[in-house]
């Protein structure tokens, strides 16, 4: 991880005594996101308590980091004590703990280098992993060697990918990757390792103006499709710290509690809250998940980054997961024109009949039928609804509130039947939020 050990000190806490006085938790449901999409947390050895992390809003946790030596055998576990711990409480509330192998470590991956290149040290290397995982009772491996050189080098992370892959494999275990966000240095990672790991985390961060802002880290998932990456297997990293000066977001909002809705402040930029929910939001329909580096750079509570994508994919939304028809104005229901799937069809008012075009259901803050998302055409009122490839955008994203409405978080706008008129066709719009009967929405599973 770019993020380094160097640069963020060794403030990590004493962890033998919590080793000897382990509290037992209640086994906790492993996080209830959508099937198959997966929040990562990277948790480091040097720093933060694995007490205080936030299991039921994780699905894998990747402890870090463990060096290799040029033969091919392991450097020693930093904090022994404390990945067992982790890996106790991980499994306790149903979350997958891995290894995460290198790291940044200054730039130097001669140690990477001199044993890939060797098919001896490449069998050490991998049989020293296997030892490693079934030593601590761990889920898997995560390789962050950064970063593989396109040429003689990519050919030898590919063939020890392929061999760890295999032995990994055959024991019910996971192999994934950290791998940079764009660029060149990409090719490193060549496309025969995608069908070789479990999924890819792509380190979409420390790069674009201002730093890790949607567009450049959207784009940055996106190159790696645009090779032939599978969705299922992209997992959209987001940083918990600041560029330039790597300031812990957990420190930002202890400098001012408003910095944890905003993305810049004294010259640091970062992810706040809106953005890492709508960076959310967007993995759920176009990736495999959320990666973050780091845990123990996040607060607790309502302020947390970790807390905010478990409420955008999670259970924690305060939208409840919706499932049916929606209906409204005189009792009829939401409905696509044409039962048209195409983008850009009108979203209206019609006589409920219980056909596809009328069932909706909610995948984060989105609303969906026929595989689109519900899409206001801009912010001002009378911007007219529709049906739209979702992206993540504030206009696809909608708030149920207590009194019925559907808020529009992009305009701060509600859902309205135009008119006000209940008549079949009536399209829907975007208008000021006043409570009215035409504002007033039911969810009908």
């Amino acid at each position: 991880m770019r993020s380094l050990r160097s640069r963020l000190g060794t403030a990590g806490l004493a962890l033998a005594a919590a080793a000897a006085t382990l509290t037992v938790l209640a086994p906790a449901a492993q996080a209830a996101y959508p099937p198959g999409f997966k929040s990562v947390g990277y948790m480091p050895s040097w720093s933060g308590s694995v007490t205080s992390i936030q299991y039921s809003k994780l699905t894998h946790i990747n402890y870090s980091f463990v060096l290799p030596n040029g033969n091919g055998t392991l450097q020693g576990v930093p904090d022994p004590g404390k990945l067992q711990q982790l890996v106790s409480l991980g499994h306790q509330n149903g979350v997958k703990v891995s290894i995460a192998i290198g790291g940044w470590n200054d730039g130097n991956d001669s140690a990477f280098e001199q044993m890939a290149g060797n098919a001896g040290s490449r069998t050490t290397f991998v049989n020293s992993l296997i030892n490693l995982v079934n030593q601590y009772n761990l889920d898997g491996v995560d390789m962050d060697w950064e970063y593989p050189d396109p040429g003689a080098s990519a050919n030898n992370y590919t063939a020890m990918m392929q061999q760890l892959g295999t032995e990994l494999h055959n024991r019910g275990k996971l192999l994934t990757a950290a791998v940079v966000s764009e660029g060149g240095t990409a090719n490193g990672v060549q496309p025969a390792v995608f069908g070789i790991v479990d999924w890819l985390n792509i380190m979409a961060y420390d790069g674009g103006s201002p730093h890790a802002n949607y567009d450049w880290s959207i784009n940055s998932v996106n190159f790696w499709k645009g090779r032939g990456l599978p969705a299922s297997k992209a997992v959209l990293g987001v940083p918990f710290y600041s560029r330039p000066t790597y300031i812990a977001y957990r420190d930002l909002v202890a400098q001012d509690p408003a910095n944890a809705n905003r993305d810049s402040y004294n010259g640091n930029s970062y992810n706040g809250i809106p953005t890492i929910k709508r960076k959310t939001t967007w993995a759920l329909s176009n990736a495999g998940g959320i990666m973050n580096w780091e845990l123990s750079q996040d607060t607790t509570g309502s302020t947390s980054l970790l807390n905010a994508i478990w409420e955008a994919a999670g259970n924690g939304n305060p939208n409840p997961p919706l499932g049916g028809t929606i209906t409204g104005f005189g009792g009829k229901c939401v409905d696509v024109a044409g039962a048209n799937s195409a983008n850009g069809t009108a979203v209206q008012l019609w006589t409920c009949n219980g056909t596809n075009a009328q069932q909706w259901t909610r995948n984060g803050s989105t609303l969906r039928a026929l595989g689109k998302c519900l899409d206001a055409s801009g912010t001002a009122n009378g911007a007219v609804t529709r049906i739209w490839d979702c992206t993540g955008a504030g206009n696809q994203q909608w708030t149920a509130e207590a009194n019925g409405q559907l808020r529009n978080v992009g305009s701060g706008r509600c859902l309205d039947a135009t008119g006000p008129s209940s008549n079949d066709g009536t399209r829907l719009q975007l208008w000021d939020c006043a409570g009215s009967a035409n504002q007033r929405w039911t969810h009908n599973s």
